[in-house]
């Protein structure tokens, strides 16, 4: 069974602001609350290969994946799926970017399948997912929001 998430958020700064910050993946873990580091392992022409890694949870547990992330500037949309996939089936996300006139609507869609053996469902991960993206998205939207104040300024 397929899972979904969908979240949006609109950003009150330029359209070019947001598309850089939002897709330079070497700054995430300044930019995202939950990430310790990002570490860039291969580039074929816009799209990269990278590996996150996460802050400690709770229980003091780093987490690590391998993505691939591949933008289309021109369409304002991102692909992006999962390599390592852990304890998914697969992972999907699709990131799209709107131009409205209060700001730039920036929306994260995430498809995925937990696998049987892991220790969560479907429903406790978009649950988690969720309030994750939601977080993140707040956090990002004041980070650009802020450095478009200073340019402008």
């Amino acid at each position: 069974m397929m899972a979904r998430t969908d979240n949006a958020i609109v950003i009150d700064a330029p359209l070019d602001l947001v598309w850089e910050m939002t897709n330079d993946v070497e700054s995430w873990p300044a930019l995202f609350g939950e990430y310790a580091a990002a570490e860039i392992l291969r580039r074929d022409g816009d799209a990269i290969e990278f590996r996150l890694t996460t802050k400690p949870d709770a229980d003091g547990r780093e987490w690590s994946w391998v993505s691939r992330r591949t933008p289309d500037r021109e369409n304002l949309t991102v692909s992006a799926h999962r390599i390592e996939t852990g304890p998914f089936t697969y992972m999907d996300l699709a990131w799209s970017y709107r131009q409205t006139p209060e700001g730039v609507e920036m929306r994260w869609v995430q498809e995925f399948e937990v696998k049987d053996e892991a220790p969560f469902d479907d429903a406790a991960m978009v649950a988690r997912i969720d309030g994750a993206s939601r977080k993140n998205m707040n956090r990002i939207k004041q980070a650009i929001e802020a450095r478009a104040a200073k340019e402008t300024s």
